[in-house]
């Protein structure tokens, strides 16, 4: 529905991307309200969604300018890897769910969540094109506008990621994108769509009459927990989904399984390193007792306690968490092992989190 140009923004010294409407697109909005529309958008202020600068009017093309991200779209990875790792999976969806249920409280829905809206910066996900399809929606309205915006091929929302609401023509609300969303997550952990088909009428149809597949009968390693919240997110009727795009991001988060739990796919020189710390911590406290003459505890006695504390991620790529957060559930492990030496919960120790 536009074409993208990157430019530079010759006031400040950026680069940016200018998107302009097709014109017979903006023959059938019509100026003004698409714009006002477009204010509402640019009000929107969260971490996990692409601003919006500037837009306006231009010979009777429409525009808007957005920051130029550098990394890829979601959609470009895809392709390139297939399916992600069920950890990278969920975080990217629970980015993507905190920026949908921010909009959502402010009364904006996307309309048009898909992977290629969806851009990778440093390892996290922002969503583009934030208010543009609801703009588009709301200055066609119910008369003569809806009619021309029909006649210029422009479907609002992507065959692949329609909620069943959105195909048959009905009222959308939040729930629309959490299905959508649900749609984003199951392609990133199956490495397809739930719904395919030779073409959109297909693919439209299927959305609205059939289940979604299994997660795990397509891929074995996703947990249990996982396929049922993103099956819920992909429920036919609104009602049945989860209310809000935060409580699918609390269901997939509350989901996942304990780093320790999870079989992460780490390098070997990621476990070489794990291995040879918790080790470490583990000879030094053991050769500690030994010295000490106090290798275990007897009545009467203060049994001497550690705590482990989570290890501090000081890297950019967010991804690199679970490691981190497994390194203590490691060393917690390890130290539980020596005879004599109290050890605190992990939830207790994990409790100072991010607090020094």
């Amino acid at each position: 529905m536009a074409t993208v140009y990157l430019a530079r923004d010759r006031k400040h010294d950026r680069l940016v991307a200018v998107k302009v409407l097709r014109p017979e697109l903006a023959a059938a909005l019509g100026t003004e309200r698409f714009l006002r529309e477009i204010q509402i958008a640019a009000k929107l202020s969260h971490p996990h969604i692409l601003p919006l600068y500037d837009s306006g009017e231009a010979d009777g093309l429409l525009f808007f300018v957005m920051p130029y991200v550098e990394g890829e779209s979601l959609r470009q990875r895809l392709e390139r890897e297939g399916r992600l790792p069920v950890a990278t999976a969920v975080q990217l969806t629970a980015e993507v769910a905190a920026a949908l249920d921010y909009a959502h409280q402010q009364g904006i829905v996307h309309r048009d969540i898909k992977p290629e809206n969806i851009l990778l910066h440093t390892g996290q996900a922002i969503v583009a094109d934030f208010g543009i399809a609801r703009a588009i929606d709301a200055a066609a309205g119910d008369g003569p506008n809806r009619t021309a915006l029909t006649a210029t091929g422009v479907v609002v929302g992507t065959p692949l990621y329609m909620s069943p609401e959105q195909v048959v023509g009905d009222p959308v609300d939040g729930r629309t994108d959490v299905y959508a969303l649900g749609c984003v997550s199951f392609e990133m952990l199956a490495g397809t769509p739930p719904f395919t088909g030779p073409n959109a009428q297909a693919v439209l149809a299927r959305h609205t009459l059939e289940p979604a597949p299994s997660l795990r009968k397509i891929r074995a390693d996703v947990p249990v927990a996982i396929e049922r919240s993103v099956a819920k997110a992909l429920a036919k009727a609104p009602d049945d989904r989860f209310a809000s795009a935060g409580a699918f991001r609390d269901a997939l988060t509350g989901a996942a399984p304990a780093p320790n739990a999870m079989r992460w796919r780490v390098g070997r020189r990621a476990t070489i390193i794990l291995t040879l710390v918790a080790a470490s911590v583990v000879v030094l406290v053991t050769g500690y007792a030994l010295r000490s003459g106090r290798p275990a505890a007897v009545a009467g006695d203060q049994v001497p306690s550690v705590a482990v504390l989570a290890f501090r991620n000081i890297g950019d790529d967010s991804t690199n968490e679970p490691f981190s957060d497994g390194m203590s559930d490691e060393i917690t492990t390890a130290l539980g092992r020596v005879e004599g030496l109290g050890v605190a919960a992990r939830s207790s120790a994990f409790s100072f989190k991010g607090k020094g």
